[in-house]
């Protein structure tokens, strides 16, 4: 399923930037998924969203981050939401952060959206307590 990539691929990159983010763990288990149906959203994703995108120096990742959360609450991308919840914090986000991100999405997005949003966070911040580095990914 990999093609041939030519040096300075944003691929490698993205796949890079990628795993940072979202954690070794969470991209072995995506790729693990792919198939020959999935593989070009796969390479897509990768190249572009992380390889051109997050990979830029014009915003800090925890901006980056901010903008996604938003995102996803908006578009009302729940499961994804729940993804860059573990990102933003991976990403140095602190959990008053995200409350505040929240709450500004309540306005612009709506207080339903917010409403699961805080669910959605309340949950993944439950999942680091009383860990010793809080922020790091839970062990599956």
């Amino acid at each position: 399923m990999a093609k041939h990539r030519l040096p300075g691929d944003p691929y490698d990159d993205g796949m890079v930037v990628r795993r940072e983010v979202l954690s070794d763990a969470h991209v072995d288990a995506s790729l693990s998924k792919r198939t020959d149906f999935t593989a070009d959203f796969q390479e897509m994703i990768t190249r572009y969203a992380w390889g051109t995108i997050w990979t830029r120096e014009g915003l800090p990742r925890v901006t980056r981050s901010a903008v996604t959360l938003t995102a996803m609450i908006a578009g009302g991308y729940w499961e994804e939401l729940e993804m860059h919840v573990h990102a933003a914090l991976r990403n140095g986000v602190t959990p008053d952060e995200i409350k505040e991100i929240f709450l500004q999405s309540a306005i612009y997005c709506s207080v339903p959206a917010a409403n699961v949003a805080f669910k959605i966070g309340q949950k993944v911040l439950a999942e680091y307590e009383g860990l010793d580095k809080p922020f790091e990914e839970p062990e599956a």
